[in-house]
């Protein structure tokens, strides 16, 4: 299967990626403030040239469907995943949170893009929008036990909102955009899988490694999210008709380890920051090892090459 050697090759760079983190961190070239500010430009600059970047595709009834396809696939696996952890996580504030949230757009989206170029990125944004949109919402509620600290002004000052909006208003208008510009976002969209990944890495440094396993939570919250999510997944994607390619980008989307916001919640709301960060690190590790199995089920099911 064609794929799979692909998929290898990207997760080992990203690993490296990962890797260059970590070693910047271990060896002081690197703060904690230098990563929060890093993770600040990863979220306030390149992830929404990416998004941006890739709405530049000519609009046709093609894309246009797949875009319509790709929201709707994308609400129905996040709206699964949901189920799943109210039903596993219902008593435990931060697992609730953590697993509901993938890490589509430090893991999922570089991936994607690097397997399916631009235009997987397009079957991707909506799934990062959804799950923004969540985050802030039923996210807020999770972790805070109400619903009083939902805020609809943070959704409207949120730079992926806002990035989505101006990338759907590039596509529906197609606008000529002058080269200088083009060009600069798409070079600042570059930046995202290695960003991503050294901030993981940065993350990673901060943890003894022997803490990641220690604790029978952290094998089940990184096993919903990595192996019980996604396999419902494939089982929910596969007997739709749109374009396979388009489905292994939403179940990649997926696929992905605990998101980084649930360190940061758990932070704002007084909760177990440590756990949160215990068990955001082994999920990415152990999805090196998850994410191809997954692909392979659905490559093999789905008729994929």
């Amino acid at each position: 299967m064609e794929m799979v050697p692909v998929l290898l090759r990207q997760l080992t760079i990203m690993a490296l990626y990962m890797a260059v983190g970590y070693f910047l961190f271990r060896k002081k070239l690197v703060s904690v403030q230098g990563c929060k500010e890093l993770g600040n430009l990863l979220i306030n600059v390149i992830l929404p040239c990416t998004i941006i970047s890739s709405f530049r595709a000519e609009r046709t009834p093609e894309q246009v469907s797949a875009l319509l396809w790709s929201t709707f696939l994308s609400l129905l696996s996040l709206l699964l995943t949901f189920l799943v952890c109210t039903v596993c996580f219902r008593r435990r504030k931060i697992e609730h949170f953590g697993v509901s949230f993938s890490n589509v757009g430090f893991v999922g989206l570089p991936l994607v893009t690097s397997l399916m170029g631009e235009k997987g990125v397009l079957y991707v944004i909506p799934f990062i929008a959804l799950l923004n949109v969540f985050q802030w919402t039923y996210g807020i509620a999770v972790i805070s036990g109400s619903t009083e600290g939902i805020q609809p002004r943070q959704l409207l000052r949120n730079p992926i909102i806002i990035s989505v909006v101006v990338g759907l208003a590039v596509f529906v208008l197609q606008p000529p955009l002058p080269e200088a510009f083009t060009g600069a976002v798409s070079s600042l969209a570059s930046m995202n899988a290695p960003v991503a990944m050294i901030i993981l890495g940065i993350y990673l440094a901060q943890v003894e490694l022997k803490s990641l396993f220690t604790a029978k939570i952290l094998y089940v919250s990184s096993a919903v999210r990595l192996l019980l999510i996604p396999e419902l997944t494939v089982l929910l994607l596969l007997p739709f008709p749109a374009d396979p390619m388009l489905r292994l980008a939403v179940l990649i989307s997926g696929s992905a380890p605990l998101g980084s916001l649930a360190a940061i919640f758990a932070q704002m709301y007084d909760e177990d920051y440590a756990l949160a960060v215990r068990e955001i690190c082994l999920s990415t590790i152990l999805c090196v090892v998850t994410m191809p199995l997954v692909v392979v089920v659905f490559s093999g099911l789905a008729g994929i090459g």
